[in-house]
Order: C-alpha cells, then sequence, then structure tokens
C-alpha cells in the first residue's frame, strides 16, 4: 500500500494556518461587529432621552425687560430672566411690577389680564393680585417678585 491508499489518512495534507484569519472567523467578526453597532444605536438615544441636559443658571442679577414705550399702562409683558419667564407689570397707577412668570402650581406661564387687572394663570386658572399673592384657584404660594427700576427708557428687573 503506498502513499495514495484511502483507508489511512495522509499525512503530507497542509494543516490551515491558524495565524491568518479564515471566512468563517471573519463573518463571525462582521456579524458581532454589527450587532454591538445596531445595540449602540437603539440604547444610546435611549440613554440621551433619559438623561437630563446641562442647564447652566444665569448668574445675571439684573435684565432690561422692556423699553418704557412697550408697555402702555394696564398691561405686561413677558420678559427672559435667565433661563426663566418673568412678568412685567404696568399697573393702571403707573407703576410697574414684576414677578417670575412662574405659575407656582405646576409650572405654567402666567399672563396679565387687563380686565380683572390681576396676574392669571391659564393652566387651571390660577389668580394673582398685584403683589403676587395667590387670590384664587389652586397655586399654594405666592409668585416670586422682582425688584423694578427705570434707567431713562428702560425698565430694568433685578431680582430681589
Amino acid at each position: 500500500m503506498g502513499n495514495n491508499d484511502p483507508r489511512k489518512p495522509n499525512q503530507n495534507l497542509a494543516q490551515p494556518n491558524l495565524s491568518q484569519p479564515n471566512r468563517r472567523s471573519f463573518l463571525d467578526y462582521l456579524l458581532g461587529a454589527s450587532a454591538m453597532a445596531t445595540l449602540g444605536a437603539i440604547v444610546y438615544p435611549i440613554f440621551r432621552f433619559m438623561s437630563p441636559p446641562q442647564v447652566i443658571e444665569s448668574t445675571e442679577n439684573s435684565v432690561v425687560a422692556a423699553k418704557l414705550s412697550e408697555v402702555p399702562v394696564n398691561s405686561g409683558k413677558i420678559f427672559k430672566f435667565g433661563n426663566k419667564p418673568g412678568i412685567l407689570v404696568h399697573t393702571a397707577s403707573g407703576e410697574f411690577k414684576a414677578f417670575s412668570a412662574v405659575c407656582t402650581h405646576l409650572e405654567c406661564i402666567v399672563q396679565y389680564r387687563s380686565e380683572t387687572k390681576q396676574i392669571w394663570c391659564a393652566c387651571h386658572n390660577g389668580q394673582y393680585n398685584l403683589n403676587g399673592k395667590n387670590v384664587g384657584g389652586p397655586p399654594p404660594r405666592p409668585l416670586d417678585e422682582f425688584k423694578v427700576n427705570t434707567r431713562g427708557d428702560d425698565v430694568v428687573v433685578t431680582r430681589s
């Protein structure tokens, strides 16, 4: 029996070189990388949605809320104070008052109603008088009040 006997394994067959990747391991690698990329594409947006964004609180203590001509008597104007809104009210007596425009009930934005001369929250009919005190509806506490000054034609609001 020679070297070509089918009953005996051929000892001269070249052994596969294990240091080179073969087709199967390459496809396994591609499949694993694709699965990880898909998992990352699903998990990353969920993670970004669940983690709150960093909000840098404004260090401003005063802001120009409006020009004198922008707020007629017995009207109000919403202005931005840092990262929260404020409301500037020009009362019927000519006085300027400023408050946080965030309702103390569910943090809706309040507005001035000239017919009732009150600050009103549309969410649950919360009402505040012109001193910021809650006088009707569900708000549990008064609005935060700001100090108002005029400088020339500007109305400047300052944190108390």
